[in-house]
């Protein structure tokens, strides 16, 4: 049987050579996986042409590890974050602030709408206490793109540190260190870079990661340990996930043939465009508009019809080969069709073909007028 599809924000579908990658056993020890490790980090910091001014510390686990490790080490203990949020994964941060005893503010804005520089200035403005802005540079939770660079700018302006998680964004998305100030960018293998999950990764500030020792809450997210640790030695401090890493380099060299960043970014965007065409030729309407959504996923209104049931409808598309998401949101019945990893318009075109057949088979016509079926 072949495996479906995965049309998630990560785990996400993983080439071949990227799968073989991960037949080879190392040692964690070893010359040659401490090589691996170093080449990883060095190609990271070369995306975004940061190697002048941060370093990029691997971790252990998902991303969310990373974040939250993140905060523990540059946040000091006597610091306020200010945490930006229209979606899950804002309010995910705002409670590992809550968890890790920092102190922070929120501001959210609906779901749909992006926070605006204008905002941030305001609050900055309004609070002298707040050291850190924490913001979700492309929310997966629905897919919308928020503007990381005047926020950044705004940040600076009143001379705080930015935290930003670009967890669903790097790699295919354009964030360049010398032109956007930030204390700490975070991301992880198994999104855009096409790898497998396991490993997260930040890059933080060179300056303000020298400052953090002894900030941090825990041993094992200690950043700066971390860090310290693999520089004295090229070792990682604990068991690292070695076949993640080698996967993540054998992903990075794909990358690299691809074209990089550019391409990327133009084969996600293609299909992101064939997916919003064919599914408004069968009536489901995006969640988003077009100016504020992201090549990464995209979140559709449900078909109002009392005969559709995500679950059911997930195991008829699933059944022709594609894994979708649920939807993410409290207040709106959505489900979500990432557009990343190993595919291109041609299965996003299946795909589409997929959904049209499951809805289909459960009794529910398309409306092309565009209204939800």
């Amino acid at each position: 049987m072949t495996a479906p599809l995965l049309l998630t924000p990560g785990p996400l579908t993983t080439s071949v050579r990227t799968r073989q990658a991960m037949l080879v056993d190392w040692g964690s020890w070893d010359d040659r996986f401490n090589q691996l490790t170093a080449s990883v980090c060095e190609q990271l910091l070369a995306i975004i042409d940061g190697a002048a001014s941060h370093h990029c510390v691997p971790l252990q686990g998902s991303g969310t590890f990373a974040v939250e490790a993140a905060i523990g080490t540059l946040v000091p203990r006597n610091g306020k974050v200010l945490v930006l949020i229209n979606g899950a994964y804002g309010k995910r941060l705002a409670k590992i602030c809550e968890v890790l005893g920092r102190d922070f503010s929120t501001f959210e804005t609906a779901e749909d709408q992006p926070t605006h520089a204008a905002d941030v200035d305001r609050l900055l403005h309004a609070d002298a206490t707040i050291t850190h802005v924490a913001l979700i540079h492309c929310e997966t939770s629905t897919g919308i793109l928020n503007p990381l660079q005047p926020i950044a700018h705004v940040v600076k302006n009143h001379g705080k540190r930015l935290i930003i998680d670009a967890m669903s964004s790097f790699g295919a998305l354009p964030i360049d260190a010398r032109d956007v100030p930030f204390d700490a960018l975070i991301a992880a293998s198994g999104k855009c870079l096409e790898g497998v999950p396991g490993m997260g990764f930040v890059f933080a500030d060179k300056r303000a990661l020298a400052a953090a020792e002894g900030n941090c809450h825990s041993l094992a997210m200690d950043l700066f340990d971390q860090h310290a640790y693999m520089a004295r030695t090229g070792q990682w401090r604990f068991t690292p996930p070695t076949h993640v890493v080698a996967a993540l380099h054998e992903a990075l060299l794909q990358y690299a043939e691809e074209g990089g960043l550019p391409v990327r970014h133009q084969r996600y965007a293609r299909n992101c465009q064939v997916l919003l065409d064919g599914m408004a030729s069968l009536g489901l309407r995006s969640f988003l508009p077009a100016a504020i959504q992201a090549p990464i996923i995209v979140t559709f209104h449900a078909p109002q019809d009392p005969r559709y049931q995500f679950k059911d409808f997930y195991e008829r598309v699933k059944a022709q080969g594609f894994i979708l998401y649920p939807g993410k949101l409290t207040q709106v019945d959505t489900f979500r069709v990432g557009c990343i990893g190993h595919v291109d318009a041609a299965d996003m075109h299946a795909a589409v073909s997929a959904i049209a057949q499951a809805l289909h088979a459960m009794n529910i016509e398309p409306s092309p007028s565009g209204s939800p079926a």
